[in-house]
């Protein structure tokens, strides 16, 4: 009942105003309009926009995407656990999940598709100034980004992994964001990759039947510069804003467990490495991503002067359907603008972005020149939000 009411609550339309949507909106004062609703709501001072979090000169191109062949459906885990494609499919909207085999490598799935982003965005991979690899599940607990760039023929990159779960891919592509604005690499390669089918107890119904595995990734680059006299090319992150709550670690953790090993009397004892499974309390989960998430936009819309009518398409990460149709609606954002692609691969954690942002563009739906509103949560607590202009 408490879960009815919520959702009743969500769908109320957020009455934006209207006018031309994508580029047009950008150079026009009236981008930074937002609604009175959403003033009453978060308060005016909070969708100020804040310095320093939007027009970086970047452009986000090229994407590529990998996942492994093995595909359970809801049919297949009715045999591991008590369920069924219904009762799966009405709650989260997942139909199946791609999954890493046992003797299977997140890192391969990294560099597959990190190679798909270099050729879709034509960049060398000799020019490749840095990799960050977005993971919350890597091969190497030391980090994977290093072979990764080798693996790719990035021999000159510096590479380095990024932990923040299924905020992981937006914290990624922030970070790359701020070393090309500097000037400090004209390209970086930012990749999403889990596989967290690895961690979650496969006797637990309400945690494994989620998610699923795959890695996704974009390049990140210097902007071009206009010819003189010409207009400054307009930016690719328009707006950014990132969160974090460690109170609420407890509602969605994948702990340590170590197995104790004693020493000596005088040296005592120490604890031999391990973790144990994800564990989530699901209806704080789905409360946290409800009330965050929407605000955490409408943020990131202000810091990049825009309003959700210029949004071209939203892309949220692929946790569970409900979620994403309740984000939709508190921002009078309606479902054919929304990109998913959660039914065929359920959620796929600091992946889900990349991985679904890359079926959309290589079928055409996202164009150069669209604007993306793009949101991760997760946990941390995490959560953050980029307004990008693709290509």
């Amino acid at each position: 009942m408490a879960t009815s009411v919520l959702v009743a609550a969500l769908t109320l339309a957020s009455g934006y105003t209207t006018g031309a949507g994508g580029a047009a909106r950008l150079a026009q004062p009236g981008g930074r309009r937002v609604t009175a609703l959403a003033r009453a709501r978060v308060g005016a001072s909070a969708l100020a926009p804040a310095p320093g979090r939007s027009a970086l000169a970047v452009r986000i191109t090229g994407v590529g995407a990998a996942a492994p062949e093995s595909r359970a459906t809801n049919a297949d885990l009715e045999s591991v656990v008590e369920t069924s494609d219904e009762w799966i499919s009405k709650r989260t909207g997942i139909s199946s999940r791609h999954l890493l085999s046992a003797d299977g490598s997140i890192s391969a799935l990294a560099v597959a598709a990190a190679r798909g982003a270099l050729e879709s965005a034509g960049v060398p991979a000799a020019d490749v100034d840095l990799v960050i690899l977005a993971t919350s599940s890597p091969d190497d607990l030391f980090g994977d980004a290093a072979m990764v760039a080798s693996a790719l023929g990035a021999n000159a990159a510096v590479g380095f992994d990024l932990t923040a779960a299924c905020s992981g891919f937006l914290f990624a592509l922030v970070t790359a964001a701020q070393f090309v604005h500097t000037g400090a690499y004209a390209n970086v390669v930012v990749i999403g990759a889990d596989a967290l089918s690895r961690w979650v107890d496969w006797d637990d119904r309400n945690t494994c039947i989620l998610f699923g595995d795959g890695a996704g990734a974009v390049v990140v680059r210097r902007a071009v510069a206009p010819a003189a006299g010409a207009a400054p090319a307009p930016p690719g992150l328009l707006g950014f804003e990132l969160r974090s709550d460690g109170a609420g670690r407890s509602e969605l953790n994948l702990g340590y467990k170590g197995e104790r090993r004693d020493l000596s009397e005088r040296a005592g004892a120490v604890s031999k490495g391990s973790y144990g499974h994800i564990e989530m309390n699901g209806k704080e989960v789905y409360k946290f991503a409800c009330s965050k998430v929407p605000d955490i936009l409408e943020k990131a819309l202000a810091n990049a002067g825009l309003s959700a009518a210029d949004v071209d398409h939203l892309l949220l990460h692929q946790a569970n359907i409900r979620i994403i149709e309740a984000v939709a609606s508190r921002l009078g954002i309606p479902m054919s603008k929304v990109i998913s692609n959660l039914s065929e691969y359920g959620n796929t954690s600091a992946a889900s972005i990349p991985l679904a942002l890359n079926e959309a563009v290589k079928s055409g739906q996202v164009k150069s020149g669209d604007v993306i509103a793009c949101a991760g949560f997760g946990a941390g607590l995490s959560w953050g939000a980029a307004i990008i202009r693709w290509g």
